[in-house]
């Protein structure tokens, strides 16, 4: 998987410019440097491979219609990866979620998200979390399992960083009650 570094972030910053002024390659250039990392992350919040391309096509047909929203004041990959955040919820609303298989993820490394996901202490967190809603599911990944906080999580979601705290509680109890 290739995740974009932080030398990158000045030539994706200059594909946006580009972008901006109609260029069409410049936004195949971003498709290609970022749409596999961003589809295999979202693949792990999502097991159906059609919702996550139609998120992932959603967040570049958005970088397109308005490249100007990104601000430069972090990573292009981090807004892109909010907006593809937003697609994939936007898309589950549509949907019942579906549950990720813990063994179905195979993005490469082991991450801290794998290791949970996979442990025998947290056996039944998988399944718990799959019978959240979109809203409380992305809330606890990116805050629990991304280890964001809730004013970055608010940013990353685009939402208020009270809402963030809100569903946060909110999915924290109901995992309670579904473990217990």
């Amino acid at each position: 998987m290739n995740q974009p570094n932080h030398d990158r972030r000045g030539e994706d910053e200059a594909l946006l410019a580009r972008i901006q002024r109609g260029d069409r390659s410049a936004l195949e250039q971003l498709y290609r440097r970022n749409a596999e990392w961003m589809t295999a992350r979202l693949q792990t919040r999502c097991a159906d491979i059609d919702t996550v391309d139609i998120a992932v096509q959603d967040t570049f047909l958005a970088v397109w219609k308005k490249p100007s929203a990104y601000r430069g004041d972090g990573a292009v990959a981090a807004w892109l990866w909010g907006i593809a955040v937003r697609r994939l919820i936007d898309q589950l609303r549509k949907s019942p979620p579906i549950p990720v298989a813990p063994d179905s993820i195979t993005a490469g490394a082991v991450t801290f998200e794998d290791t949970v996901m996979n442990s025998g202490a947290h056996g039944e967190l998988p399944s718990a979390l799959a019978k959240l809603t979109p809203d409380l599911q992305a809330v606890m990944l990116a805050t629990a399992i991304d280890g964001l906080t809730t004013k970055e999580t608010a940013r990353l979601l685009n939402i208020p960083q009270g809402t963030v705290k809100t569903r946060l509680m909110r999915a924290r109890a109901q995992l309670q009650e579904i473990l217990t």
